[in-house]
């Protein structure tokens, strides 16, 4: 199989009205990825060597997108929506370079297993010329039927062209197929439009290839596999399936969530054996956590990286540019931006890290904020290692506070702080004995004046 080229053709053309969306029906994301985008994966997992993506509502959209997910990808425009086979010769450049296997995708079945499409291909390489891949639902209606005698595939018969006998049949249609790259062009281009629809269909060169004494059988995958997406509700199913494929093998490779139902990954999401997870946790784009890590519920991360032995939470923000090494701690009601969070270091509560860096094992006291930002400019603010942070001082950045260095709380630092300092930044304090009460009265007196005059 590795030393066979394999061409992934992906139907990608359609409008997806369904979808009540301006944004063409592949691009809709799963996991943080275009469902097109998955099916890519999959073929490139099967072992394809190249890739066309037709295309067709949206286009530059779509040439845009899969510069990101396929930048190798040829894409071809399907001007006139003709039928799957139709759409399938608009890549006729591309097939007629001579790969060995033709698989044959859409772009709206983001489930699909690599190894059905492997299964598929093997087929071809043990001599079939085409192979087409079918699945069980748990109710067959509406679907074609795959028929096969004696080991062969013979037809795919719609529903309602379909006997008594074939309505039977739990054997059904998932759509795509791998064909002999030798004998692709020569059976697409025999698919005739003589239907109701004056359409051009794939499902066709099954019958072609069976007439002129060609091998086709059918592969199976499971039901989950096939699945397409038509509409919102299918896409959120679809998203369902497969959050709970992730998080199971999440739990086989030795993490443990607490309460996987409400855990969010993404598709690039890493996680390390022993990290406790904690109910209603959103990983989100490019996060990667190292081994024996907690994280404690309801915290949200993008873009970030996370140490071994961290702990982040509960009510963690963790935004993109966030780094914590060993050991480092985020706490509850905490966000850290663009900012490293070295070896040791402890950002417990209720506190805001932006463009900075806090040393190994400094302490940031409850009620901090690195100030980066003047309306106009992002600056940088340095945390020296073993600095103290009292709690609820602003740094305004750019600023140093040196290491071992003691902000003493509630201060304001403009200037930075040489290492094993002490800096106060606040005003100071004055008492004025029986004021408060002096205060109370006045309070009191103006509060019932405002009643008197609405009476």
């Amino acid at each position: 199989m590795s030393q066979r080229s394999c061409l992934s053709v992906i139907l990608a053309a359609g409008e997806g009205t369904r979808m009540k969306s301006a944004m063409p029906k592949v691009l809709h994301s799963i996991a943080g990825l275009p469902m097109v985008a998955h099916v890519v994966k999959a073929a490139e997992a099967a072992g394809a060597t190249g890739l066309a993506l037709v295309i067709g509502h949206g286009a530059e959209e779509m040439r845009k997108a899969a510069q990101k997910f396929a930048p190798k990808a040829e894409t071809f425009v399907q001007e006139e929506r003709l039928g799957t086979a139709h759409a399938v010769l608009a890549a006729r450049e591309a097939i007629s370079k001579g790969y060995d296997d033709i698989l044959v995708m859409f772009g709206d079945t983001p489930l699909i297993d690599a190894a059905a499409l492997a299964a598929a291909r093997q087929k071809l390489a043990d001599g079939a010329a085409i192979a087409v891949i079918g699945f069980r639902p748990p109710n067959p209606t509406g679907y074609g039927r795959l028929i096969e005698e004696g080991g062969r595939l013979v037809a795919i018969r719609e529903e309602k062209d379909c006997s008594a006998a074939e309505r039977t049949i739990g054997f059904c249609n998932a759509g795509m197929m791998a064909v002999a790259g030798r004998h692709a062009l020569a059976l697409l281009d025999r698919v005739g439009n003589r239907n109701a629809k004056g359409e051009y269909y794939l499902t066709d060169i099954v019958e072609i290839a069976s007439a002129t004494g060609l091998t086709v059988v059918a592969t199976e995958t499971g039901f989950e596999s096939a699945l397409g997406i038509n509409n919102r509700a299918e896409l959120a199913e679809a998203e369902a399936i497969w959050q709970a494929r992730r998080r199971r093998e999440a739990m086989l490779g030795g993490v443990t969530l607490i309460a996987p139902e409400t855990v969010y990954f993404s598709h690039d999401t890493e996680i390390g054996a022993d990290t406790i997870v904690e109910p209603n946790v959103w990983f989100g784009l490019g996060v990667k956590i190292a081994a024996g890590a907690t994280i404690h519920a309801f915290s949200h991360m993008t873009g970030t990286t996370i140490g071994e032995n961290c702990e982040v939470g509960p009510f963690a923000r963790l935004r993109p540019g966030a780094h914590l090494r060993k050991k480092a701690k985020v706490g509850n009601f905490c966000e850290v931006k663009q900012a490293t969070v070295e070896e040791g270091a402890k950002v417990n509560h209720l506190t805001y890290v932006g463009d900075a860096r806090v040393g190994a094992g400094a302490n940031i006291g409850a009620g901090t904020i690195t100030c980066n930002y003047d309306g106009y400019s992002k600056f940088f603010t340095d945390i020296g290692e073993g600095a103290f942070i009292g709690s609820n001082s602003s740094l305004v950045a750019p600023v140093t506070i040196g290491s071992r260095s003691y902000i003493a709380s509630g201060s304001v630092i403009t200037e930075s702080v040489p290492d094993d300092a002490l800096a106060f930044g606040r005003a100071r304090q004055k008492t004025l004995p029986g004021k408060g009460k002096e205060l109370r009265e006045r309070f009191a007196s103006v509060a019932a004046a405002k009643k008197k005059a609405a009476e």
